[in-house]
């Protein structure tokens, strides 16, 4: 019975946090503004680390959602008006 709980609360937090992962970046940040908030109204944290928490919750974790990279804003490649032709 207690290998099926720990399976449970592992398959859930999986579960979160592929939810989250995939939320769309306004919504993250919106929910990340709601739990530093609350996690500051019930006493765990400060307001200084309720903001840290809320900066760092709504960041995305690797590429695709183009929040808050500014990888699309830094181009290595050639400028616009070079010509391509393929062969």
């Amino acid at each position: 019975m207690t290998q099926q709980l720990i399976v449970g609360v592992i398959v859930a937090i999986a579960a979160l946090y592929a939810v989250w992962r995939w939320m769309p970046a306004g919504w993250r940040r919106s929910a990340a503004q709601k739990v530093a908030a609350g996690s500051h109204r019930a006493g765990l944290v400060d307001r200084e680390r309720a903001d840290e928490l809320a900066a760092s919750l709504a960041k995305s974790s690797g590429c695709g959602s183009c929040d808050s990279c500014g990888a699309c804003a830094k181009s290595d490649a050639p400028a616009a008006d070079a010509k391509f032709s393929p062969r």
